[in-house]
């Protein structure tokens, strides 16, 4: 009798480029392999990050927020990939009943903090875990965290597609002006916010600004951090049209950022005398909210210290896909603004949907559509309700005290429904 056709795969076999090695770009090479019919040729992935591996690693040094209570968290793929272990272990707070998100009046009153239910299966509703082990633990999940996995200091800043149907990637490394060619199959964009082959392809597909400035440091103390916040986290809202957003960012280290809206865009560089300035800007502008707050900038490290005009674009579809096989994925293709503190969380579930989505279907056409009909929609919602989020958490006068009477009337819903 003859013999059955082996399985295959469309990509089985075929090169992809990876642009980006952080969260995005490690989470789509991990979910892939997760996923992957291990009985068929793995693609060829080359990964590529603009950064010096030393770069890459220091700018890691805040902490983000991974949600468990929603399917748009970034815990859930986490999980489908077997790594959700992994990070609980490795997070701040947020696991076994250790600190909960919070909103805080300017006298530390708290305006809001309970902990929401986690989806059914999860562990926890939202830890909190800095970008370096978080980034750590999904480069060993993707297999990136071998010397030469990845080609670090590396650009990309063009493609196009070859009379072959192949890709023609540009790239150069380090301040080389020289450009050396590389061909592919697919092309992965995970380069986040700023992408250069976004700006290529999609030259009118630019950020929006959001009209705030978030000026933001990691602040180092002795012993322990300030008993207010303690392993919490979350924003100091005021009514004054400034906000504060405090976390833990290891056992005696916190991240604080205080945003305000500003008519002009900040232009200070992150040098030592702009980050005094940034710093001098932050205490003024928090100077009505009570201690610990000019306790907690007194001690802030000027190397971490950045001012960063908040900006953030909805989400789009790919069409032509066939025509032009590159894919966007995070914040390449959907930016969040800092203040909504949930762009990493886009960033797994995007990579986890698409890797899903090209295991499961037979050609590229229905894998991305596949995919579109999943990131679309809830990016979008996500990147609408943030901006909605911001404009609240900087209210003033009348609409200061209308969000303050929703949020009292939230606090006593949850009250008379757990009696």
């Amino acid at each position: 009798m003859p013999a059955d056709n082996p399985p295959s795969h469309f990509l089985s076999g075929k090169s992809i480029f990876v642009i980006g090695a952080g969260l995005s770009g490690a989470a789509f090479v991990a979910s892939l392999r997760s996923t992957w019919t291990h009985a068929l040729p793995f693609p060829n992935i080359t990964v590529f990050d603009r950064d010096a591996k030393c770069e890459f690693e220091r700018r890691g040094g805040y902490s983000l927020s991974l949600v468990g209570n929603d399917p748009s968290g970034g815990l859930i793929p986490l999980k489908k990939m077997g790594i959700l272990d992994s990070v609980l272990r490795r997070s701040i707070a947020g696991v076994g009943g250790d600190g909960i998100f919070k909103l805080w009046s300017s006298e530390w009153k708290e305006l809001a903090g309970h902990r929401r239910s986690p989806l059914e299966g999860m562990p926890t509703s939202s830890v909190r875990i800095s970008r370096s082990e978080i980034r750590r633990i999904l480069l060993a999940a993707a297999q990136l965290d071998q010397d030469g996995a990845v080609q670090w200091n590396t650009r990309c800043h063009s493609v196009s597609k070859l009379p072959t149907g192949r890709m023609l990637v540009e790239t150069a490394r380090g301040g080389e002006n020289v450009s050396r060619s590389m061909e592919c199959d697919l092309v992965i964009v995970a380069e986040g916010a700023n992408s250069r082959i976004r700006a290529h392809l999609r030259p009118n597909d630019t950020l929006e600004y959001t009209g705030a400035v978030m000026r933001t440091g990691v602040s180092r103390f002795p012993h322990a951090l300030p008993e207010q916040i303690g392993r919490n986290w979350g924003f100091i809202l005021s009514g004054t049209g400034v906000s504060c957003f405090v976390s833990p960012v290891g056992e005696s280290d916190l991240q604080w950022a205080v945003g305000h809206f500003e008519d002009r865009i900040s232009t200070e560089s992150p040098d030592a005398h702009h980050a005094k300035q940034a710093i001098r800007r932050a205490s003024e502008l928090g100077s009505h909210i009570a201690e610990p707050f000019k306790t907690i900038i007194s001690q802030t490290d000027p190397e971490t210290v950045m001012c960063i005009n908040a900006h953030d674009k909805l989400p789009f579809r790919h069409s032509g896909i066939e025509s032009m096989p590159v894919v966007f994925i995070g914040d390449s293709n959907h930016a969040l603004s800092p203040f909504a503190g949930y762009g990493a969380n886009l960033g797994l579930s995007d990579a986890w949907d698409l890797a899903e989505q090209l295991v499961k279907n037979t050609s590229l056409r229905d894998a991305v559509e596949g995919y579109d009909n999943i990131s679309f929609p809830r990016a979008s919602r996500v990147v609408i309700g943030a901006r909605k989020r911001l404009r609240a958490g900087h209210s003033t006068g009348l609409r200061y005290l209308l969000f303050l009477l929703i949020l009292a009337i939230s606090r006593a819903l949850r009250w008379i429904l757990r009696r």
